[in-house]
């Protein structure tokens, strides 16, 4: 891998740390929230810096469905940052308490909220469109290792994570939080932290699965459309 490759993992993987570490906003304490919120807002404009060229590449070439899907997470994950970046000042207590803000805070409480789950959900989405190329430097390793990797292993691996994610969905019950049932979101402040923790990659596995599978069929119904031409 290249510099700039390297660069950009290091980069994705410190988010993907820090994202899990604000979902568990209750186990580490308001400040610690808010600070590691802002450091995670300062990776996300440094992903985005680094893959600029993903702006560039907008108005160019043919719209596939994949690439459709693409787009529509991309967007969907930027209006959820954009709304957790907005709501995250206002109700700032410690990171930007100098700012002399005194109103908004309800609309900001909502936002918050609805930022953070659908903005996880529409993350794991967004990791999913990229899982096709996580699997393929697997098999590569494997290969260069002169071992194989029995071809059901990653589905069978990736269905049970999902189905274990979809369970978290029912068990925590965060379709009040996810349609905004509630204005106050209910925690456990005594829960296990590797549990909530293992829970939570639970959900992320269940986004990358959706993603990832409905870009494949998509990509084999684009397939035989073109051989029936």
């Amino acid at each position: 891998m290249n510099p700039k490759a390297i660069g950009r993992l290091l980069v994705d993987l410190a988010m993907t740390v820090l994202l899990l570490f604000q979902m568990g906003y209750h186990l580490w304490g308001e400040m610690t929230h808010e600070w590691t919120g802002a450091a995670l807002f300062l990776l996300f404009l440094l992903h985005q810096l680094l893959n600029r060229g993903w702006y560039k590449s907008l108005f160019r070439g043919k719209y596939t469905p994949v690439r459709v899907l693409w787009l529509v997470v991309d967007l969907l994950v930027l209006a959820a940052m954009a709304a957790q970046l907005y709501s995250g000042i206002i109700l700032s207590r410690y990171v930007f308490r100098f700012l002399p803000i005194h109103r908004g805070m309800a609309l900001a409480r909502r936002l918050h909220i609805l930022g953070a789950y659908w903005g996880y959900l529409f993350i794991g989405l967004h990791l999913g469109l990229h899982w096709g190329a996580v699997l393929k430097r697997i098999k590569k390793r494997f290969q260069a290792g002169q071992s194989s990797l029995p071809p059901l292993l990653p589905l069978l691996a990736s269905l049970a994570a999902a189905v274990y994610g979809a369970f978290v969905l029912w068990k925590r019950n965060l379709a009040e939080n996810l349609f905004l049932k509630s204005e106050f979101v209910f925690l456990d402040y005594e829960e296990s932290r590797f549990l909530f923790f293992l829970d939570y990659l639970a959900m992320a596995a269940l986004c990358v699965f959706i993603a990832h599978y409905l870009a494949v069929g998509l990509r084999i119904l684009a397939n035989r459309k073109e051989r029936t031409k």
